[in-house]
């Protein structure tokens, strides 16, 4: 199974770009470090827009160039050394906020689990690599985070958060905030179905893809989009067609 997952995570990523074909409409910018850095749109880069942003690991060069560029930011990690790393590299500036916090479906107190490599920091709530080492935290949706920080709109939404994609992404379909640009790293490249499946119901958001940089994406909302409603309406209908057709199979 491991040997699977590496070869899924190493080829899958070029097969998706060639069959999902990113759309080529939008000017994108790379910001921050190699390894931490991601493509968003230049317009997403206006002075006062506010980001969110979640998984701040060792590595806040991403967060720091959105904040250099003017931008609200509001970092979420509650892993120890994240922790220590924000504390030393962040900012003073009241355009800057880190919050010890993880993102989830809900609100709840849940187990983060550890890496097998005790030189990696990225903890997981679905125990990816199988450890048995492990700390509890606060985990928070989205929509409380942005109630409890007292913030109306969410312009820019990045989210590396081990495994726990899918669960805030239907979370955010269902009760917003639905922001104009929407990173995400994928942590299990395995499930190639549960994608395609989030990809659709985002694309039925109003979301469209602009760039795949092996397992992050970014979407781009368009200005014609649908309200959270109407978003959740059009995925419901959505869910339900897949699972008619599930049961039923196909006919003739």
């Amino acid at each position: 199974m491991q040997f699977v997952a590496s070869l899924c995570r190493k080829f899958l990523p070029a097969v998706l770009q060639a069959v999902w074909r990113p759309t080529t409409d939008v000017d994108l910018v790379r910001l921050g470090s190699g390894y931490g850095g991601w493509w968003v749109p230049t317009s997403a880069l206006e002075p006062g827009h506010v980001a969110f942003l979640a998984g701040a690991g060792e590595d806040i060069t991403f967060d720091l160039e959105l904040h250099d560029r003017g931008l609200v930011v509001y970092v979420f990690d509650p892993t120890p050394r994240a922790i220590a790393c924000v504390e030393r590299d962040g900012p003073q500036s009241d355009r800057f906020t880190f919050v010890p916090r993880g993102w989830w479906s809900h609100d709840d107190v849940l187990r983060f689990y550890a890496p097998r490599n005790p030189n990696h920091v990225s903890h997981s709530i679905g125990n990816l690599q199988r450890s048995t080492d492990y700390f509890e935290a606060t985990v928070s949706s989205v929509a409380t985070c942005a109630s409890d920080m007292n913030v109306h709109r969410v312009d820019l939404i990045k989210m590396d958060i081990e495994g726990a994609e899918f669960a805030v992404l239907n979370s955010l379909l269902n009760e917003g905030p639905l922001p104009t640009t929407l990173c995400v790293e994928f942590d299990r490249p395995t499930a190639v179905l549960q994608l395609w499946k989030h990809k659709q119901d985002l694309h039925a958001a109003g979301y469209r893809l602009a760039r795949i940089d092996h397992w992050n994406y970014t979407f781009v909302r368009t200005s014609d989009a649908p309200t959270v409603k109407q978003a959740q309406f059009w995925g419901v209908r959505r869910r339900r067609r897949r699972a008619v057709g599930h049961v039923g199979g196909r006919v003739g």
